[in-house]
């Protein structure tokens, strides 16, 4: 049922236009993402559509607001509008789990300091990962792609070098190719792994910057290993996080959590959607959520689609694929119900 809420917003022409966006292009992409009508006459804005989409836009414009002595970008007014949807009410469950750790949640907002600037996480989820992490050694992110899993689990690394509370960071990643086979590659060990470790390299070049990362590396501050060379290693006063965990196989997984030592915390993220390990060879990441998941000192963050803060083309693109393999879930299940009807039949016939 659709409802109407004004809003008043006390801003100068100036504002109002960097609000607007030009020719009232960040209106018209409000109102295109969260499916409502928006009329604006000078500071007012009258708001119609469903009753919690209208709340969400009057959060966002409000924000939009406290940021209109700038120019908005249009990305920055898609990250608003992520976290706005990203936002849960109380007690709701992520991807239909309640885990018993979220009674250690809090509402409580953090943020996360690099040479950079400052990292704020995005909606309720992002915000629980990043506490997670910060609170416990051990941490689990899993969900599809665009939500924040590696981002995040290195700005939390940055941040803890930065305040001097670790004394190194270790990258770690399985190299399995995503379906390709590269073949070899040329250089030592770390031009060997680079590929598969550049979306790691990507959020530190953002946050350190190129010339302090490339310092860091030379003196192995920062380290990166194939996680098959992690076998024999005890890891003391380090910030660990195994990227694309969903290709290790449950040996790996077992060997890579217990490298940990004192001093030290790791992070493991992954996406259960996009295994790519061989066919028939169980996903470790799968199985280590399985068996942990009754200990309280160790964290799992589940993400879903309502996560993403990509294009939100991305949202959709994943939530188009989660409703295709339901669908082939389904219809799978209906054949199985078939042919085990077909056989019984078949079995009274011969009595």
């Amino acid at each position: 049922m659709a409802t109407t809420h004004n809003l008043t917003l006390d801003l100068n022409t100036d504002q109002l236009k960097n609000v607007l966006g030009e020719y009232n292009k960040h209106l018209k992409y409000l109102q295109e993402r969260l499916d409502i009508d928006i009329m604006q006459r000078q500071n007012q804005f009258i708001i119609t559509g469903d009753e919690v989409a209208c709340e969400r836009a009057k959060v966002i414009l409000t924000k939009l607001a406290e940021l209109s002595y700038d120019d908005i970008e249009g990305e920055t007014l898609h990250l608003i509008i992520q976290a706005a949807l990203s936002e849960r009410s109380e007690g709701e469950q992520v991807a239909g789990v309640q885990k018993r750790s979220d009674r250690h949640d809090t509402h409580t907002h953090v943020s996360l300091k690099t040479r950079k600037g400052k990292i704020t996480p995005r909606g309720q989820n992002q915000q629980r990962y990043v506490q997670k992490i910060l609170a416990s050694d051990v941490s689990f992110g899993v969900g599809p792609a665009g939500t924040g899993k590696t981002y995040l689990a290195v700005a939390c690394a940055v941040d803890m070098l930065e305040r001097g509370e670790i004394e190194r960071i270790l990258l770690v990643r399985p190299a399995v190719e995503a379906g390709e086979k590269l073949g070899f590659l040329p250089g030592d060990l770390t031009q060997k792994i680079d590929p598969y470790l550049r979306p790691l390299y990507d959020a530190l070049y953002e946050m350190l910057g190129f010339e302090k990362v490339g310092k860091l590396l030379e003196r192995q501050v920062i380290e990166v290993a194939p996680l098959a060379y992690m076998r024999g290693r005890t890891l003391n006063n380090s910030f660990v996080i195994l990227d694309e965990a969903q290709n290790t196989t449950p040996e790996q997984m077992k060997m890579f959590l217990t490298r940990l030592g004192f001093g030290s915390r790791a992070v493991i993220t992954g996406d259960m959607t996009q295994v790519d390990l061989p066919r028939g060879h169980k996903s470790g990441l799968s199985q280590a959520i399985q068996i942990l998941s009754k200990i309280d000192e160790i964290h799992i963050t589940r993400f879903d689609s309502k996560d993403v803060v990509r294009h939100h083309l991305v949202q959709k693109i994943v939530q188009a694929y989660d409703a295709f393999d339901d669908e082939q879930e389904q219809k799978a299940w209906q054949r199985k119900q078939e042919r085990l009807a077909a056989q019984a039949q078949i079995n009274q016939g011969e009595v």
